[in-house]
């Protein structure tokens, strides 16, 4: 190395690292400001420590150190602590026990006459995955069937079902993968695109665990596409069609899904058997993952067989549908609400994968705005520069509106509303006039969702302070009369649930699994899937120690233990 390449290098070195140390410095003061219970500061705190990385103009892929700086903020700002924070400040809903977790702890007794029933019933049952009945199988149907909390919750997860039922059974289908392999979301997620284990970070309707750039998924400070529907179902099936051209075998294939493919190899390697029920019988599987295979099977029959099994009233939640747009430029939610005459509610729900209330200005993002508004979102979206679209507004007049009113009501000045749409100043508007409205970027961040309420504090001088409504404070907080405490917690804008949601699994649940890399997972043998031969694939690697699943990168949470 010349003189100069040292000294560019050195160079380079300590702008690295000062850059680092900014991060860190501003993330750990957001860990302070949680601590101190100052959630809206450490939320803030959390999210400049990831545009300090994202803006700094270096590269964050190809440089080892800020590659693993960039990916430790992630992590941690992933962790059950800014869960509770996002929940705290009102960003999060809460998220139900898959049906799965529920059962985990169950134990089923033989039961011939039902085992003899369902018998019957797969004689006329149609499927494009092998179904079986067993005492195992069984002994889930009993439960989902007999049990009112187990079949509570099978009953709400396939009425979420229906929301994404048309979206994954057209992926499933195009990757050559049994289209009732949909109802594996059962177990991992109950259909919910935003559920997020506390313990392992793994989230989304697949429950995958936290990683870069696996089957084509990103994860950066803006958006986690884990959490979008339709992007983590297609990482879904090509996972799962890669594990059944591991072992050959669509049983094998789930429990290598939930415990990784590198521990249900070994265990076939040390029966001789690749047959999952007699690895179930021999007890080399955890018993979560004896759990998982049969538990899925039995919904899938039920879910087949909806008369039988007090299913016949399912209504499923209608399909989500939209309209997509690829944004290469930052705007905040609040203005494509504006724009499409939408809820803000709506838009979050729409958009699972986004982390903030606006969209990143550094990458392509696919915007999903309610069906039929895209022509008049991307009319509307052109009257306002693109440098304002994270402040400004767009606003149609409604009836008795003035310019000075919905000055008020943004923060802004009339004047400028004026200026910004060729307006007199002192002119009247008409209701249904189309309106850009200049909001202050200083002013332009919604206010806390939350204050705490101090000594001589009314309903009506909150609903002043934060210019809402006392009707909304109300509704908001599900007041039933205008008195409040000193030092109460009052949400003072409307609730929107933009993060996902933490859901603490029982003790038992999610042994955790990993994928295999590609030359791995190809190269094990496909003949694995009879009993009587014993299986020639080997395993790439030795399995680290159970409960590596949040340190290692994985496509899925099951096993971090597999290669």
């Amino acid at each position: 190395m010349t003189a100069a390449q040292s000294v560019d290098a050195a160079a380079k070195a300590q702008k690295t690292q000062h850059l680092i140390d900014r991060a860190e410095g501003t993330y750990r003061s957001g860990v302070d400001n949680y601590r101190g219970g100052r959630l809206e500061a450490a939320r803030s705190d959390f999210d400049a420590a990831v545009d300090l990385m994202l803006t700094s103009g270096m590269d964050l892929k190809t440089d080892p150190q800020l590659a693993g700086e960039f990916d430790h903020l992630l992590n941690a700002i992933n962790t059950l602590e800014m869960s509770a924070l996002k929940q705290g400040t009102g960003f999060s809903a809460p998220v139900e026990a898959a049906p799965l977790d529920a059962a985990d702890e169950v134990t089923f007794p033989a039961n011939a006459a039902l085992t003899a029933k369902v018998t019957e019933e797969l004689k006329t049952t149609q499927s494009d995955f092998p179904l079986v009945i067993n005492d195992y199988v069984a002994g889930f149907i009993s439960y989902f069937s007999n049990s009112k909390a187990g079949h509570a919750s099978l009953l709400r997860s396939l009425e979420r079902a229906g929301k994404y039922q048309d979206m994954i059974s057209k992926v499933l289908r195009d990757q050559g993968v049994p289209q009732d392999l949909i109802y594996l979301a059962v177990a991992e997620s109950g259909f919910q695109p935003q559920a997020l284990n506390a313990k392992s970070g793994a989230g989304g309707m697949w429950q995958f665990m936290p990683f870069q750039g696996v089957y084509g998924l990103t994860r950066n400070g803006y958006y986690d596409e884990r959490f979008d529907p339709e992007k983590s179902s297609v990482a879904y099936a090509k996972y799962m069609k890669t594990l059944y051209n591991q072992f050959g075998d669509w049983y094998l294939a789930m429990a290598a899904y939930n415990w990784g493919p590198g521990n249900v190899q070994r265990s076939v390697m040390r029966t001789g058997y690749a047959d999952f029920w007699e690895l179930y019988r021999r007890n080399v599987l955890p018993q979560q993952t004896k759990n998982y295979v049969p538990g899925i099977i039995a919904a899938i029959i039920m879910a087949k067989n909806p008369k039988q099994y007090g299913l016949e009233g399912l209504v499923p939640d209608p399909p989500v549908i939209s309209d997509t747009v690829s944004v290469d430029y930052a705007v905040d939610l609040r203005l494509v609400a504006d724009a499409t005459d939408a809820s803000l509610a709506e838009i979050v729900g729409l958009n699972p994968s986004l982390l903030r209330m606006t969209t990143p200005g550094f990458t392509d993002f696919d915007l999903h705005l309610p069906a039929g508004t895209k022509d008049v979102y991307l009319k509307r979206i052109l009257a306002i520069p693109e440098g304002k679209r994270t402040s400004w507004r767009f606003h149609v007049v409604r009836p008795g509106e003035s310019l000075d009113s919905i000055a008020s009501s943004f923060h802004g000045r009339p004047t400028e509303i004026a200026a910004a749409n060729d307006l007199d100043a002192n002119g009247l508007v008409d209701a249904g006039d189309e309106l850009i409205v200049p909001v202050p970027q200083a002013v332009a961040a919604p206010h806390p969702l939350h204050y705490i309420t101090r000594v001589g504090d009314t309903l009506v001088t909150v609903a002043d302070r934060f210019n809402v409504s006392v009707e909304n404070l109300r509704r908001w907080n599900h007041l039933s009369s205008t008195a409040i405490k000193p030092r109460s917690s009052l949400y003072v804008s409307e609730p929107v649930h933009l993060a996902p949601s933490t859901h603490v699994r029982t003790k038992n649940s999610r042994v955790g699994s990993s994928v295999q890399t590609k030359s791995a997972a190809t190269s094990t043998s496909r003949n694995a899937a009879k009993p009587a031969h014993k299986a020639a694939a080997k395993t790439s690697a030795k399995s680290p120690p159970r409960g590596a699943a949040a340190k290692k990168p994985a496509i899925a949470r099951h096993a971090a233990a597999s290669n």
